[in-house]
């Protein structure tokens, strides 16, 4: 079955609006040779700090590049000091928004039930969840990563997974590979990938072969190409690379 690549950038917390329209610019003059079919061959998006949503959202506009989000909270309003709603990431044209990433579950406390929650408040939304599941590497050194990775995709599909089906996508990021400069090996990644993809079509049947899983974890144009060209993996997530446009741009333009 032939899924649509996707490659997210997650800017975590760097990049000021004004930053972000620059990055804009540059990354749509390196993305333009390749703008005439890209949309049929890969998709794009990118996830700004909440700041920069606005000012990059305009800078995309037209271009055919998604715009994503880092975050958002279960209720659709409500006193939530610092958190944002769905409707307000809808209102900004976001396309994307990642759940449940590690540095939120770690650094945050956020637990399975609470991302299943965000998850789950996303049915109906035109905004699709890029939920995020990884292990440690004292949980892979135990070998429990399909347990880990399985229970934490198998909180997400009891709240809602029916409700979302094939817009539901999942990024596999392996927490000690997430800025270490380390990478799973292409075998590696595959292996869970595949775990994930049996446990998606266990539970949705056909469904499951179109959800996407991307891998996201020190990846960078040198080694996307071996990750993209394994059979379940299906695009990637990109923290500190993509902070460079021409390097993000590499990555979007020569795996697509």
């Amino acid at each position: 079955m032939s899924r649509l690549p996707l490659a997210v950038a997650n800017w975590k917390m760097h990049r000021t609006p004004d930053e972000a329209a620059v990055y804009a610019e540059r990354f749509r003059e390196r993305m333009a040779p390749h703008a005439a079919d890209l949309d049929r061959r890969f998709e794009v998006a990118i996830a700004p700090p909440f700041p920069a949503l606005d000012r990059l959202g305009r800078a995309l506009s037209g271009s055919g590049l998604a715009l994503a989000a880092q975050n958002v909270h279960p209720e659709l309003e409500g006193a939530f000091t610092g958190e944002v709603s769905r409707g307000m990431l809808e209102a900004l044209g976001c396309r994307y928004v990642l759940v449940g990433h590690s540095e939120r579950r770690q650094l945050f406390g956020e637990d399975d039930a609470f991302v299943a929650a965000k998850v789950k408040g996303l049915v109906g939304s035109s905004v699709r969840p890029i939920l995020c599941v990884g292990e440690t590497l004292a949980e892979r050194e135990r070998d429990a990563t399909l347990e880990v990775v399985g229970r934490q995709l198998g909180c997400v599909l009891d709240a809602a997974g029916d409700a979302l089906g094939s817009r539901l996508v999942v990024a596999y990021e392996p927490i000690w590979a997430i800025g270490t400069g380390r990478t799973a090996t292409p075998e590696l990644a595959q292996d869970v990938h595949a775990g994930l993809r049996e446990r998606l079509v266990d539970r949705l049947g056909g469904i499951g072969r179109e959800i996407r899983i991307l891998y996201g974890g020190s990846v960078k144009p040198a080694n996307a190409g071996e990750l993209l060209a394994r059979p379940d993996i299906d695009g990637v997530l990109v923290g500190g690379a993509s902070l460079d446009p021409d390097a993000f741009a590499a990555i979007c333009t020569e795996n697509a």
